[in-house]
């Protein structure tokens, strides 16, 4: 599949992604392994290459990403390891151990890096595939009021793409992402909010699945994967949307489809990066019906069969002000009607 950011093959169907897994960050028998403590400096910059078999335990990768940050003066010899930056892995699910990385499979997070650097660090570190600059906010739309301006994150260099895989009944389901572009949420042990799909679709599975606040879209495709036969996906914020779609095609193969219909292209939709009244982006052809909408939740209503009765997951991304959260639930209700929980 054609990378949407930067054209090459790093996107994969599920079914090729999958078939890489659980070997992917398993050592082979001649990888070495040096622990280190990320909260002082290296002992030293020397760092081994990777092994013959082409991969490097992850606290090495470190040490010769943390090199180059010294040389480039980004970061002082006597900051700590952890200071080089934050590891997104591709594929990323739940590890009980710290992997053994190949090529081409870790984005770097920094809220300090350079762009001459990022460059240095994508060209010289086999490992990494792209760079990210952070701010101390969260990318995208973090708030349900659509006035607020979305911030991003900047790519550096290479390319910031990644997947991350979640486990289900029926099978392991694929998640792309633009990481500059959305937040962070990277699988947790247990998969509490996969966990709490599952127990709201129920078997036989619910016959119509709303997801409201989709994201890139891992509550809906599970539901679809569950058997739900109508599902929605929604979200204001261009980028969540868009690879909502994205992964509706990733996933094709595992769902009662035939095809995928997709009417926005992500060029297009950063030309109106929210949106208030639901606009089709992309739909399916075959025995299960899966719609994705760019647009506020509040105006799906007026989208939606009437009567449909729905199971309805609302993720926003504040869930602290219960107040807010209890009046949205209660108009939805009045409106829509069927079950909403918060995973």
């Amino acid at each position: 599949m054609k990378c949407p950011v930067c054209g090459q093959d790093c996107a994969r169907s599920a079914k090729d992604l999958l078939a890489t897994l659980p070997t992917v960050f398993l050592p082979c028998a001649d990888c070495s392994m040096r622990a280190l403590d990320k909260r002082l400096p290296p002992p030293d910059l020397e760092f081994s290459e990777p092994c013959s078999c082409g991969k490097r335990f992850i606290d090495e990768i470190f040490v010769h990403i943390y090199s180059i940050m010294v040389e480039e003066g980004v970061l002082k010899r006597t900051d700590p390891l952890i200071a080089a930056g934050s590891p997104l892995v591709h594929p990323g699910f739940a590890m009980d151990r710290p992997p053994f990385l190949p090529a081409n499979s870790l984005v770097l997070l920094s809220p300090v890096i350079t762009k001459k650097t990022a460059l240095r660090l994508v060209d010289q570190v086999p490992e990494v595939r792209g760079v990210v600059k952070t701010g101390a906010f969260v990318p995208g739309l973090a708030a349900a009021d659509l006035h607020s301006v979305p911030r991003v994150y900047e790519l550096m260099a290479g390319c910031d793409v990644r997947a991350d895989v979640f486990p289900l009944a029926t099978g392991p389901l694929v998640m792309y992402k633009q990481q500059s572009l959305v937040h962070i949420e990277f699988p947790r042990a247990g998969y509490p909010k996969i966990r709490s799909v599952e127990q709201h679709v129920g078997k036989p599975p619910a016959r119509f699945f709303i997801d409201a606040c989709s994201g890139v879209g891992t509550l809906g495709l599970t539901a679809a994967c569950l058997g739900v036969p109508h599902v929605v996906l929604n979200d204001a914020w261009y980028a969540s949307a868009f690879w909502s779609a994205f992964n509706l095609e990733v996933n094709r193969e595992y769902l009662d489809i035939r095809r995928v219909r997709v009417f926005e292209q992500i060029e297009d939709m950063a030309k109106h990066p929210v949106v208030k009244e639901p606009v089709k982006i992309a739909e399916t052809e075959g025995d299960q019906v899966i719609e994705v909408y760019q647009g506020d939740f509040r105006e799906l209503p007026a989208i939606l069969p009437r009567g449909a009765s729905p199971v309805t997951a609302l993720d926003l991304f504040d869930k602290k002000d219960r107040a807010a959260t209890e009046r949205i639930r209660h108009d939805w209700l009045e409106r829509v009607g069927g079950e909403i929980f918060t995973p």
